[in-house]
């Protein structure tokens, strides 16, 4: 998604001096993706982001896992995960695979004794409950229900909730998380039959600039191991950016669905993508206007991808007995389709409130031992005739 953005102080020309009031200098640091061939951001720095004090401790939070070849359909009761306080410890791997985790959270106290960073992968946050700010090295962005937090790797965050009643679904990515290509120019701009523009996407806009020494504690999460670190200057010490590499959000409410006259295929739903999975939005919209339409979507195989949907909120038509924060997962190579009785109830409507994010991924998913304990009884068999 290149978009250029820049915020507070920049000298005007790169890599030259910059200097302070008093004469001394601020730091440059690259912030950049793909071995300096992808999108990247220049950070000025009033001490250097490299003075590390002692690494406390390293200990694992790698996910157990319960199936590692799973070919059974699943449901999830997602709002069973139990509220914690601690932003990290509350979040809860239940499916993933070497590409990506994704996570169940519901973290009742806000982020704020230490500093965080994902050295491995982008993190999409989708705010199911709560509301609050985003506080980033890059600058903060404030968030409520309903919106996508796409965080890029590397990034130094905090995060504050207004509230201790919060749910997040989190999907974290090995590789770079972008909007679809197919709704962009060959110069990064968002076509005219894009469901959302540019300026349904917000950057940073308020950047909290600290000039401090001490002790700051940092946890970097790397190859499923946090490192507990002990820097010698304040982590949000930048003075200003510019460039392509940031955090920004976007509202589920803001996509603009793409509808027709029979049914339309769920690459229309498409939000995200990287090269190992797309993220999608099902958000309230007309059904298809045809006079013999089947709004409800056909059966269909995922013959190259597994499929997780996460209910969110509505009456979601294809499905029975679904809750809010339940988790769906049908494996590639299974047909599935609408419940029984779903197809035959979605004849003649006109408009459905569903909202939903979708996940689909290119490689097998395993089940946690997470999952398992969220996993609502015989899913698999729900499709059969009563």
């Amino acid at each position: 998604m290149p978009r250029y953005h820049t915020l507070g102080n920049i000298p005007p020309k790169r890599h030259t001096v910059f200097t302070k009031p008093n004469g001394s200098y601020y730091y440059e640091e690259l912030f950049g993706t793909i071995g300096f061939d992808g999108m990247s951001s220049l950070l000025y720095h009033t001490h250097r982001p490299t003075q590390v004090k002692e690494v406390v401790k390293s200990y694992s939070v790698a996910p157990k896992i319960a199936v590692e070849k799973n070919m059974k359909s699943l449901a999830l009761k997602g709002f069973k995960v139990p509220p914690i306080n601690d932003f990290l410890e509350s979040r809860k791997c239940v499916l993933m695979n070497s590409d990506c985790q994704i996570i169940l959270a519901s973290p009742k106290k806000s982020l704020t004794e230490y500093f965080y960073k994902n050295t491995d992968s982008d993190e999409v946050i989708f705010i199911h409950e709560g509301s609050g700010k985003l506080r980033t090295m890059m600058g903060n962005i404030e968030f409520e229900y309903g919106d996508y937090l796409v965080i890029p790797r590397g990034m130094i965050y905090q995060i504050n909730f207004d509230t201790e009643d919060n749910r997040l679904f989190i999907v974290e990515s090995k590789s770079p998380v972008y909007t679809p290509k197919r709704y962009r120019n060959w110069f990064g701009q968002h076509l005219e039959h894009s469901p959302f523009c540019e300026r349904d996407l917000h950057g940073p806009s308020e950047l909290e600039t600290f000039d401090e020494k001490g002790d700051f504690l940092v946890k970097v999460k790397k190859q499923d191991m946090i490192h507990e670190y002990n820097y010698a200057a304040h982590p949000f010490s930048v003075v200003g950016w510019d460039g392509y590499n940031f955090p920004y959000k976007f509202s589920i409410h803001d996509f603009e669905p793409i509808t027709g006259r029979v049914h339309l295929p769920p690459p229309i739903h498409q939000t995200f993508e990287t090269d190992s999975f797309v993220i999608c939005s099902f958000v309230p919209r007309l059904y298809d206007y045809h006079p013999k339409s089947v709004p409800a979507p056909y059966n269909h195989s995922n013959i190259d991808s597994d499929e997780v949907l996460y209910y969110v909120d509505g009456d979601f038509m294809s499905r029975n007995n679904i809750e809010k924060g339940q988790i769906t997962l049908h494996p590639a190579g299974i047909p599935h389709g609408p419940h029984p009785g779903a197809m035959e109830r979605s004849i003649g409507k006109t408009e459905t409130e569903e909202l939903a994010v979708m996940v689909d991924t290119f490689k097998p998913l395993m089940v946690t031992e997470e999952a398992v304990k969220l996993e609502d009884g015989d899913y698999y068999k729900s499709w059969l005739d009563d």
